[in-house]
């Protein structure tokens, strides 16, 4: 496959296949019928550059993959891209590919294992109980992401989840020696892994021996390093970075069959015995399905509540009649408080909501009084201690958000978001929702100084398709912007809030609900046909409502627009958008502290900040960058002219 579409990876595929095997024919519980079952075993493959070892597992297990489909790998429109895209692919659990990510997407999938067993099983119901296995190779460990999870992983028990370490000593440069001589499996067992060693990867009996006692170790997770040959049977790249990323050959490929003892005139061919033995273990998986669907239509008997949420994997609608109203009395709060108050309020309605911050629960205001910790002590516990671990907090929330019916949200400040960029654009590529509660979402920080003080975050978020960004003006706003977030489906959400305290709008005085649904709504006019449209997100909305008061004294004809979301708003038809962005008035100036990047979409002239900030109160920073009503005034006459 990989010389017929003349690029990929063919070395961890070859060295890896053994070990595969063992998974997939002695372990692994699915139905390729019933790819989504509840209760199926996941696989991983975070080595995503193997993928042809996946796709060759799949189309022998009977996912429906062709023998076309593996001629056609790597190709426009085929089902077999270069590396597995979770959606794309029938069997392909996670989007893997950068290295580490489907590792601790793989703790993210065990977690939620252990949640949902501990919150819906009951005595003699084990209704989920599967394991989580993966493969991961020399350069997933070496990952940053990884050794956080694993980290996180070790401290929470996790006995669910197994990993076979293909350790085959090669990297793109050459051997792993030339950049890393740690001992990986002492370090997992300062994790708190429970480790094994197969010397032989080729050893079929062993890796099962192996995996067989890493089944019975129960309050651990488990490393099984397993020693391999990249490009095994190949006579002149075996044990060589060639065979890493490059096709072997022609004439390789005819030598390394000819070593198997293959015949190497045959292409794309697939014994029938071989076939037959693949289908049989598939069979098995589906027998245990088949059981499975026995025993949950008597849990369904028994209690249909719990079984009902676990079918669905929707939150229904209850939750949305306990989101909050504030008023004047008290709406003048950070939007980070507003956002406590209505996951407060939800959160029971909400039974698979899962949250978490970053080691910044008092910042972030995601903690819920009365959630326990999630813990080896309580797996269903709804709060997760992620600890200083960004990274991974964002790709074991990708983990927990695809596994059905689970809404796992994560808090950290929205500067921090950096070391997750690459969980988020995976999040996006997938189109799985987590939700990211980032706080402290502009210089109104203030005294924490530009090391903390997001400038160019909002731009850059924005720019990653699929995530959808909200920066709510008030507390309301706010409210609305849960509502969104969890009524949203595809791809991730992010949550900017506040520090700072926000000015309460008193919508009945314009007479405009909020329409942050749509993005974007008028919120004040003061007479058709507006010479002006004043743009406002997050907390600098009140100063686009102070300039629009002191120009509709002077007689100007003002709107007055809340933009919470871009992507909300690009979503609405044209008609909606050019309603409340008419084409025909030119003359608009946007407001927001963050960078101007991509503004002038919308906006004439912007007032935003171009710069890093510096460490001061937030009033003094804002006054300092022209975040003043009088700023926005005097922006606003240099276009009205």
């Amino acid at each position: 496959g990989v010389q017929k579409a003349k690029s990929g990876h063919p070395g961890m595929p070859m060295g890896a296949a053994p070990a595969a095997y063992v998974l997939w024919t002695r372990f692994l519980s699915h139905d390729p019928g019933r790819p989504d079952w509840l209760n199926r075993d996941r696989f991983v493959l975070s080595g995503g550059h193997g993928s042809m070892l996946l796709y060759a597992l799949l189309h022998l297990s009977g996912y429906g993959l062709t023998l076309d489909d593996l001629k056609n790998f790597r190709q426009l429109g085929s089902r077999t891209p270069g590396h597995p895209e979770y959606g794309h692919t029938a069997g392909v659990e996670t989007t893997t590919g950068p290295l580490g990510q489907g590792f601790a997407n793989g703790v993210g999938m065990a977690l939620a294992q252990k949640f949902l067993a501990a919150t819906y099983n009951r005595p003699g119901f084990a209704v989920v109980d599967h394991y989580v296995y993966g493969m991961c190779g020399d350069g997933d460990l070496m990952e940053g992401v990884a050794s956080e999870a694993a980290s996180l992983a070790g401290h929470l028990k996790l006995g669910n989840l197994i990993f076979l370490y293909d350790d085959n000593s090669i990297s793109i440069d050459g051997s792993t020696a030339l950049a890393f001589s740690e001992d990986v499996t002492t370090r997992f067992e300062a994790y708190g892994w429970h480790v094994q060693t197969v010397h032989d990867g080729n050893d079929l009996t062993a890796v099962e021996t192996a995996v067989r006692h890493a089944q019975q170790v129960t309050d651990k997770p488990s490393l099984i390093k397993v020693k391999t040959h990249i490009g095994y049977g190949s006579p002149s790249k075996q044990d060589t970075a060639e065979a890493h990323g490059s096709p072997l050959g022609d004439e390789e490929v005819k030598l390394t069959k000819r070593a198997y003892g293959w015949d190497e005139n045959l292409f794309f061919h697939v014994p029938d015995e071989v076939r037959a033995h693949m289908t049989a273990a598939a069979a098995r998986g589906k027998k245990r399905h088949l059981e499975w669907v026995g025993l949950f239509a008597e849990y369904r008997k028994q209690f249909p509540d719990l079984a009902a949420q676990l079918e669905s994997g929707a939150p229904g609608d209850a939750w949305k009649s306990a989101v909050p109203v504030f008023s004047a009395e008290n709406g003048s709060i950070a939007t980070r408080e507003a956002s406590g108050k209505v996951l407060a309020a939800v959160a029971p309605h909400l039974p698979m909501l899962l949250g978490g911050s970053a080691d910044l629960t008092p910042s972030n205001n995601t903690f819920v009084k009365g959630m326990k910790d999630f813990s080896p002590a309580d797996y269903g516990g709804r709060y997760v201690r992620y600890g200083v671990r960004e990274h991974a907090m964002g790709a074991v929330m990708n983990g927990l958000a695809l596994t059905k019916g689970m809404v796992p949200y994560g808090g950290t400040f929205l500067i921090f978001s950096e070391y997750m960029r690459p969980a988020i654009r995976l999040a996006a590529l997938m189109g799985v929702r987590p939700v990211y509660v980032f706080t402290h979402d502009s210089i109104g920080l203030g005294e924490d100084g530009p090391t903390h003080q997001p400038v160019e975050q909002l731009a850059s978020l924005r720019a990653i398709p699929n995530v959808t960004v909200i920066r709510p003006a008030d507390a309301n706003e706010t409210a609305e912007a849960w509502k969104a977030a969890i009524d949203h489906t595809t791809g991730p959400v992010v949550l900017a809030l506040t520090r700072q305290k926000t000015l309460f709008i008193d919508r009945s005085r314009y007479g405009a609900a909020s329409g942050l649904a749509k993005g974007a709504y008028v919120l004040a006019e003061s007479g058709p046909s507006p010479e002006l449209i004043l743009i406002g997100t997050g907390s600098e909305v009140g100063l686009v409502l102070g300039a629009y008061e002191r120009l509709a004294e002077q007689g100007r004809r003002v709107r007055a627009v809340s933009m919470p979301s871009w992507e909300l708003f690009e979503r609405q038809p044209k008609e909606y958008r050019d309603a409340v962005l008419p084409p025909s008035v030119t003359k608009r100036l946007a407001v927001e502290a963050g960078v101007e990047l991509g503004w002038h979409k919308y906006a004439a002239a912007t007032v935003t900040i171009n710069e890093f900030g510096r460490s001061a109160p937030a009033e003094a920073l804002f006054r300092h960058y022209g975040f003043t009503v009088e700023n926005v005034l005097a922006r606003a006459a240099e276009l009205l002219g």
